[in-house]
């Protein structure tokens, strides 16, 4: 077979799978309404009651990689320095209501004792 034939076989047999491959997967993969016609009753009605918090959750998380890839550190380093900030924030709310609750504690101590 001559050097043109071999081209001409060797690129109809790219188009074939550049083409062919996929819109099979297409034909065969099945449509998100189908998948969830499979679902059973239970499965069926607890993803269509969280789907909507669950993709809020993805969004908020897309979000938050924006926010860290605009640093100049490295991604784990930015998530890492952000966890440790709410928790420090965290800790810091947490200790002025302890705080608050000790002030209210000796206030009342206070007013029990003056009352005797």
């Amino acid at each position: 077979m001559s050097r043109a034939g071999t081209w001409l076989k060797m690129l109809g047999v790219g188009i074939v799978i550049c083409v062919g491959g996929p819109a099979l997967v297409e034909k065969l993969r099945p449509t998100d309404a189908e998948l969830i016609q499979r679902y059973n009753p239970e499965l069926r009605e607890r993803s269509m009651r969280e789907g909507d918090r669950r993709a809020q959750e993805f969004d908020d998380y897309v979000t938050k990689l924006k926010e860290w890839s605009k640093s100049d550190k490295s991604i784990w380093f930015a998530a890492k320095e952000m966890e440790e900030k709410r928790l420090a924030e965290q800790q810091a709310i947490q200790n002025q209501t302890k705080e608050q609750a000790r002030i209210q504690r000796e206030e009342m101590r206070k007013e029990l004792m003056g009352e005797k």
